[in-house]
């Protein structure tokens, strides 16, 4: 029987990918909110819209799964800080290499790794990035010109990072392209939105792959007139009808989920 990891891997449509993480957090307990959503969506624009010679499919499935151990609130600041080490054992123990789990492990520095992987920098990239420009129950959201400063200049000052600079270069141009439904928006205030306008994760899930995934990429190519740009067509990659729908049944996803991760 296949592991969890090949049944997520071998998944290439992201929004599936999500879902599956929908249902093994519901099963497992792990963490897993809109953020991670919100999150991965900002790494998958990222990855279309620059060559890095990455991994996408490790990466975007790292990124929904690298925080799958963390604790939002704890009096414990060292357990607080093991997250990302805790989340990689538990990730190895359904299936994954030890590559995948480090990838994992390096969405932050408070493990020590005598070589980082290349990946692992991404993930910090748009970890760091994204939350800081959620709202949280403490604080308002930063504007992603200020993230884009705390992240250069605090969060990473002294560290080395090789895809900061493209990341900035990547944030200040999708700032500079707009979106209109009601009134102009960028891809990040667009994302935003939706994010704080829907209920729960299945349903950002599918505003984000049926409403916005289209917009942002037509946007991206209008913007760059077709060079270097990917449009993924949600409706040749998903049954036409009711985008509604559940992209797998949850009584057959949690079956599935079940019988690959039970010992």
């Amino acid at each position: 029987m296949e592991t969890f990891a090949q049944y997520i891997l071998n998944e290439k449509a992201l929004g599936s990918k999500m879902e599956i993480v929908y249902y093994l957090a519901k099963k497992e307990k792990i963490f897993f909110d809109k953020s991670v959503i919100f999150k991965t969506e900002l790494l998958r624009m990222f990855l279309n819209n620059l060559e890095l010679g990455l991994d996408k499919n490790i990466l975007l499935t790292a990124n929904l799964l690298a925080s799958c151990k963390k604790i939002e609130v704890s009096d414990d600041l060292e357990k607080i800080k093991a997250f990302s080490k805790v989340g990689a054992e538990y990730l190895y123990s359904i299936g994954f290499d030890e590559k995948f789990c480090k990838i994992c492990e390096g969405i932050n520095r408070y493990t020590k790794q005598e070589k980082r992987e290349k990946e692992s920098d991404v993930l910090e990239l748009i970890d760091q990035f994204g939350g800081m420009i959620l709202d949280r129950p403490e604080r308002i959201g930063m504007k992603p010109d200020e993230a884009l400063v705390i992240l250069e200049h605090r969060n990473l000052k002294g560290q080395f990072n090789r895809y900061l600079q493209s990341f900035i270069d990547f944030i200040n141009e999708i700032e500079q392209i707009t979106i209109k439904q009601d009134r102009e928006r960028t891809p990040i205030e667009l994302l935003l939105k939706l994010y704080k306008e829907t209920a729960n994760e299945k349903r950002y899930i599918t505003a984000v792959i049926y409403e916005y995934e289209q917009l942002v990429d037509e946007a991206f190519c209008k913007a760059r007139e077709g060079k270097n740009c990917e449009i993924r067509k949600n409706m040749l990659e998903l049954e036409k009808g009711n985008p509604n729908r559940s992209l797998f049944s949850e009584e057959t996803t949690q079956k599935i989920i079940g019988k690959l991760i039970e010992k």
